[in-house]
C-alpha cells in the first residue's frame, strides 16, 4: 500500500466509527440533545474553525458529518490525502465531543481531555515569549519505558509544553515522570482521537490570537504553521488511523518524525530510527532553537516548572514572609563594591532546620554595571518569581516582603541546599541583563535577626520610595509612552501602547518594565511612542500614537485612543487578564477575570466575551487590559472613569477593592466603592443588576448615556 492508500484506509475506518458514534447518541438521547465542549466559546472549535459553522445539537453533528465526508476526496495526490488527514481529525473531533454528553469530566487523571480556552489564553503569553518554545506531541509506545519518559523529560526541561496521547501516558506513570499542566507534561487520552484536544489548542491560538475568521480554512492553516510551534512524535508502529491523523497535523504545518521506517516524505513524515535523537530532530524540523543555560545546582532548571505546586506534606522547609520577615530585594552598587559571582550564605542551611518548619530568609541581589540604572532594580526583582519557579521542586510566591519559598523533600534530599538560590539568582540575571549588569553578588540571611532588620530597616523604605514614585506619576507627567509588540508572535496585527496609568493589558508590562526593556534592547518590542501631536486629549489619542500603530501593526490598524471604551479602543492580543464590556441595562459595565469560570449579567462567559474581543480587532464597547487598570484614573475616563463599573467576580472585586475604593474617593468622595459594585454572590441577571444598583445608589445610573 502506498503512503495515500493507508491514509485513506484510516481515514474511513475513523469515519465509519464516528458514523456509528453519531446514530447511537441520536438513539439514545434524540437529535435535540445539545453538544458542546465545556467551558469554550467555539463548541467545537476545529469544525467552527475550518467551516465557520457552530454545531449544537445532535442534529447538526449528523450534518456536519456530511460535510465533512466531502473533505474526502480520494485522487492519488499528496493535497487529497492532506484533506482526508483533516476530515480524520474532524472526526475524532466528533468522536470526543460525544463523550462529554451529560458528563463534563469523562477523563480521569491524570488524562485532561479537552482543555478551556482559559488555559489556551494563560499559554499566550508564555508562547509569545519563548518561555513555551515549542509543543510536542507524543503519540503511542515507546520502545521502552525509559526512553519515553528520557524523551519526555527532555522536553520538559527545555520549557516545552509536552502533550501525550496513547501508551506513553502510562510509559510515564511507571517511570515517576511528574504530569500535570503545571510541569507543562498534559495527557490528553489513552485513544489516538484524544489527539485532536492538542489540534484544539493550536487552531483556538489562530482564532484567540491571530484574527482568524472562523471558515478560512488556507487563512487557519497558514497561521498553524507559521505561528504555532507545535509538532508529532510518533512511535512505531504506526496503524491506519495514527498515519490518517498525522496526516491532518502536517496538513497545518506540523511535522511528524517517527522511527516507523516503511514511510518518509521529506520534510513533513520524518523518519528518526534512533528515538533518543526525537527531541533534537524535532526541534529542527520546525525550527525551534533551545537557548542552553547551565547553572551548577542539582536539579533541573526549566520554565516547564514554573506550576509546580509543593503540598505541605512534601516539603522540607518553608520560608513564608506573612507569618515571620523574610524579603528579596536588589540594590544597585558601585563597582568596586561587588565580587563578581560571590555567594554568601549568612545564617544555618537547611539541612540544620526542622523538617517542616517555617523559617526565615532575605536574599539580596546586588548588581553594578557602568549602564545599570536605579530604576531597573524593580524589574529585577520581578523577575525573581519566574527564576525560582524554574527550579525543580522549589515553589515561590508572591515579591517583595511578602514571599513564600517552598523547597520539596525530593529536591533537598538531590543535594539542594540554599546556596543553589543564589547560583540561579546570579545567573539568571547576568543572562538576561547582561547588557547593564558587570558584577553580580548575591548574601542570603537565614538568622531571624538579620532578616528582620534587613526587612525593616533596608527593603521596606526602599519599596515605600519606589511606591511613592509609582504613586505619583501619571500620563501627563512624562513625555514619552512606550509601544509593545511581544504578542505579535500569535497576533500579528495588535499593539499595546503602555502608559504610567495604563500597563499593558497582559498584566505584565508596566511603563517603567518597557521602559527598561527599550533601554536593556533598543531594537526589541518596546519602542518610544513620542505624545507631541494630540488629537483629542479627552480619549487620548495621539497623531504620533497613530503613526506608530500604524506601522507596528502593519496597516491594519490606523487609529487608538488611550482612555476609551468607544471611540477607537485599543486593540487586544489573547493574552488579556481581564475584558471589560458595555452594560446597556446600567448604563455601566462589566469586567469578567479570567479565573471566572462563570456567566455575566452581560449574558456571556469570559471565554464568549474573549472570542469577540481578542485577535488584534477594534471592538468599540469591550477592551481587553490588565487588573491594575481597574483602579487607574485613566481606566475608560472619556466615558467618566471607573464610576462605571457596575459588577465583576467577587473574587477579582476583592483583590482591587483597596485600591479601586481609594481612586473612588478621590474622583467621587464616595467611600467603599465597591460595596456598590455587584457581583455573582449577588445577581448574573440584568434587570436584578439595576434594582442591586438603584438601591446602593451607583453613579452609573445618574452617568450620560454610553451609546
Amino acid at each position: 500500500m502506498t503512503l495515500l492508500d493507508v491514509i485513506f484506509a484510516g481515514n474511513d475506518a475513523v469515519y465509519g466509527l464516528t458514523e456509528k458514534a453519531i446514530d447511537d447518541a441520536i438513539a439514545k438521547y434524540g437529535e435535540d440533545k445539545a453538544v458542546s465542549f465545556p467551558s469554550t466559546a467555539y463548541s467545537l472549535p476545529c469544525y467552527y474553525a475550518v467551516t465557520g459553522t457552530k454545531v449544537t445539537n445532535l442534529k447538526e453533528l449528523k450534518e456536519a458529518l456530511g460535510v465533512v465526508k466531502t473533505l474526502m476526496t480520494r485522487e492519488p495526490r499528496l493535497h487529497d490525502g492532506f484533506m482526508s488527514g483533516i476530515a480524520t481529525a474532524l472526526c475524532a473531533e466528533f468522536i470526543e465531543v460525544l463523550k462529554y454528553i451529560d458528563n463534563p469530566t469523562p477523563y480521569e487523571a491524570p488524562c485532561a481531555g479537552h482543555l478551556p480556552d482559559a488555559a489556551i489564553r494563560e499559554l499566550g503569553v508564555p508562547l509569545v515569549t519563548g518561555d513555551i518554545p515549542g509543543v510536542p506531541v507524543i503519540i503511542g509506545k515507546a520502545p521502552t519505558a525509559e526512553e519515553g519518559a528520557a524523551i519526555v523529560k527532555e522536553y520538559q526541561a527545555q520549557g516545552q509544553l509536552v502533550t501525550l496521547v496513547g501508551d506513553i501516558i502510562d510509559q510515564c506513570a511507571e517511570q515517576g515522570v511528574k504530569m500535570g499542566a503545571n510541569v507543562r507534561v498534559i495527557p490528553l487520552g489513552k485513544d489516538i482521537t484524544a489527539v485532536i484536544h492538542v489540534v484544539s489548542v493550536a487552531i483556538r491560538a489562530a482564532l484567540i490570537f491571530g484574527n482568524i475568521k472562523p471558515g478560512d480554512a488556507a487563512g487557519l492553516m497558514e497561521y498553524t504553521k507559521q505561528r504555532v510551534p507545535a509538532f508529532v512524535d510518533a512511535f512505531a508502529p504506526l496503524n491506519e488511523v495514527i498515519v490518517a491523523c498525522g496526516a491532518g497535523a502536517i496538513a497545518l504545518g506540523f511535522p511528524v518524525i517517527t522511527n516507523e521506517e516503511t514511510f518518509s516524505v521529506p520534510k513533513s513524515l520524518i523518519v528518526q530510527k534512533d528515538v533518543s535523537k526525537f527531541v533534537a530532530t524535532s526541534n529542527e524540523a520546525r525550527g525551534i532553537k533551545i537557548k542552553i543555560t547551565k547553572i551548577d545546582i542539582p536539579v533541573s532548571f526549566g520554565s516547564a516548572f514554573e506550576g509546580e505546586i509543593i503540598r505541605r506534606g512534601d516539603m522540607q522547609v518553608e520560608f513564608d514572609g506573612s507569618r515571620v520577615d523574610c524579603v528579596e530585594l536588589v540594590q544597585m552598587k558601585d563597582l568596586s563594591e561587588i565580587e563578581d559571582h560571590k555567594i554568601e550564605l549568612i545564617g544555618p542551611d537547611i539541612d540544620e532546620m526542622e523538617v517542616g518548619s517555617k523559617q526565615q530568609i532575605a536574599y539580596v541581589v546586588e548588581v553594578a554595571g557602568k549602564s545599570m540604572q536605579a530604576d531597573f532594580e524593580p524589574v529585577f526583582e520581578r523577575k525573581f518569581h519566574s527564576y525560582l519557579n524554574c527550579i525543580e521542586g522549589i515553589m515561590h510566591t508572591g515579591q517583595r516582603d511578602m514571599i513564600r519559598l517552598r523547597i520539596s523533600k525530593e529536591a533537598y534530599n538531590a543535594g539542594f541546599r540554599l546556596k543553589h538560590i543564589g547560583e540561579v539568582l546570579y545567573a539568571q540575571i547576568k543572562n538576561e541583563f547582561d547588557a547593564v549588569v558587570d558584577k553580580c553578588q548575591v548574601k542570603i540571611y537565614t538568622i531571624p535577626e538579620d532578616c528582620t532588620k534587613i526587612r525593616h530597616e533596608i527593603a521596606v523604605p526602599t519599596f515605600d520610595k519606589r511606591d511613592e514614585r509609582l504613586a505619583t506619576m501619571t500620563d501627563e507627567k512624562v513625555d514619552v509612552y512606550y509601544s509593545c509588540i511581544m504578542c505579535q508572535a500569535f497576533s500579528p496585527s495588535h499593539v499595546c501602547v503602555v502608559t504610567p496609568e495604563r500597563l499593558g493589558l497582559c498584566g505584565a508590562v508596566s511603563w517603567f518594565d518597557a521602559k527598561a526593556t527599550h533601554e536593556l534592547d533598543p531594537s526589541g518590542p518596546c519602542q518610544v511612542v513620542t505624545k507631541e501631536k494630540p488629537i483629542d486629549e479627552r480619549i487620548g489619542e495621539y497623531e504620533d500614537v497613530n503613526e506608530v500603530v500604524k506601522k507596528l501593526s502593519q496597516g491594519a490598524l490606523e487609529e487608538v485612543s488611550l482612555y476609551s471604551i468607544m471611540e477607537k479602543p485599543m486593540t487586544s492580543c489573547g493574552c488579556f487578564e481581564c475584558i471589560c464590556g458595555i452594560e446597556p441595562f446600567s448604563n455601566g459595565v462589566c469586567i469578567a477575570n479570567r479565573e471566572y469560570a462563570g456567566t455575566t449579567p452581560l449574558g456571556m462567559t469570559f471565554s464568549e466575551l474573549a472570542s469577540m474581543t481578542g485577535g488584534g480587532v477594534q471592538t468599540p464597547g469591550f477592551m481587553g487590559h490588565g487588573k491594575h487598570f481597574i483602579a487607574s484614573k485613566k481606566f475608560m475616563k472619556a466615558e467618566g472613569g471607573i464610576g462605571r463599573i457596575v459588577w465583576m467576580p467577587k473574587e477579582l472585586k476583592d483583590q482591587v477593592a483597596d485600591a479601586l475604593n481609594k481612586t473612588a474617593k478621590e474622583l467621587y468622595g464616595i467611600d467603599n466603592f465597591t460595596d456598590m459594585i455587584a457581583d455573582e454572590t449577588v445577581t448574573t441577571d440584568p434587570e436584578e443588576l439595576v434594582a442591586f444598583l438603584t438601591e446602593k445608589g451607583h453613579p452609573a445610573l445618574s452617568m450620560d448615556p454610553m451609546m
